[in-house]
């Protein structure tokens, strides 16, 4: 079954059935969060960062950037570009336990794999979670071609889930409801994570390969899905996969050719008059994710470009916000409204 609302502005919604998707811990550090949260609120609870990777994450001795965080701020809201990054962390933002729903969402900023908009699409997106009740987790992964082509972004992605999983009983996780949501670039880092990932290994050395790095469900946001050079972002594809990748490379690394019957139930968010990632990228995503029945919701929006986070003033994607929290309130990752 199909429905399709409309909504101020052209807004279009399709969808397909639902179906049912302490102490800080050794390595961590207490971050103190801005003064406000996502809703304006006082942050009643600290923040944690773990770095991803204990010793050093591998192939990082290739790196030879040094990271940087270049104030973008832009009307009193903070935003850093970060580039650079050499060990990846996750900033986790836990719920009040009052309202605490037991699901977690590891948030992905965009940056075209060349940097990171870390607060823009990272720490305002958790804190939003996790004043709404799920534990929201930002990762800091890495990427900016060379030596941090793929499948680096994508290992990083892949720790973070089984990280946050290994945490589950001391952050009042469950571990079935852990997703992932990502932005633009980070979008396909989600969509691949989403589309390709690694089954737990109970025999593993590394006690975080025992818990798989398969997501519960996905939130993409205005995504680079395909590598195919008709559709794609031009530095998102030659960041992650070099000057001339192979056409086999690109096709594998294409979130729509790897979509199944096991993908997680998806929400995707895009505008129409996106002139940097074509919303053709959204459209092949829920084509693949409706032909394999796949729990799917598109909302494609008339204006809005590109980059707009969780910040737009143009149309109804201003809205857009609500969309995603109706979603994510129908499968229990963040409380209703009252």
């Amino acid at each position: 079954m199909r429905r399709l609302a409309f909504t101020a502005w052209m807004l279009l919604s399709f969808a397909l059935p639902m179906t049912s998707p302490a102490q800080p811990p050794a390595g961590s550090q207490a971050v103190a969060p801005d003064q406000a949260n996502a809703s304006g609120k006082a942050g009643s609870r600290d923040a944690l960062e773990l770095p991803l990777w204990e010793g050093g994450a591998p192939e990082s001795e290739r790196h030879e950037q040094s990271e940087n965080a270049e104030d973008r701020s832009h009307a009193g809201r903070r935003n850093r570009w970060v580039t650079g990054v050499s060990e990846p962390t996750m900033t986790v933002y836990r719920p009040d336990p009052a309202t605490a729903t037991g699901a977690a969402v590891c948030v992905l900023p965009g940056g075209g794999y060349g940097g990171l908009a870390l607060d823009k699409e990272g720490h305002f997106v958790a804190k939003w979670l996790a004043d709404r009740g799920a534990v929201g987790v930002v990762v800091k992964y890495r990427c900016g071609g060379e030596s941090q082509k793929h499948p680096v972004p994508l290992s990083d992605a892949r720790r973070a889930i089984r990280l946050v999983r290994s945490h589950a009983q001391e952050w009042g996780v469950r571990p079935d409801a852990v997703g992932i949501m990502g932005f633009s670039a980070g979008g396909h880092l989600a969509a691949t994570a989403a589309t390709q990932g690694s089954p737990a290994a109970p025999e593993a050395d590394d006690p975080l390969e025992r818990h798989s790095s398969w997501p519960d469900f996905a939130v993409l946001v205005y995504p680079v899905v395909s590598m195919e050079v008709a559709v794609t972002h031009g530095g998102s594809r030659k960041n992650l996969l070099g000057d001339e990748p192979s056409e086999a490379l690109s096709h594998a690394l294409s979130a729509e050719n790897r979509v199944t019957s096991d993908t997680p139930p998806t929400l995707l968010i895009h505008a129409a008059d996106d002139r940097a990632v074509p919303i053709e990228n959204s459209l092949r995503m829920f084509a693949a994710l409706k032909e394999h029945g796949v729990a799917a919701e598109l909302h494609a929006y008339e204006k809005g470009g590109h980059g707009f986070g969780m910040w737009s003033t143009a149309g109804s994607t201003a809205l857009w916000p609500a969309a995603l929290e109706a979603w994510l309130a129908a499968r229990g990752v963040v409380a209703p409204r009252e």
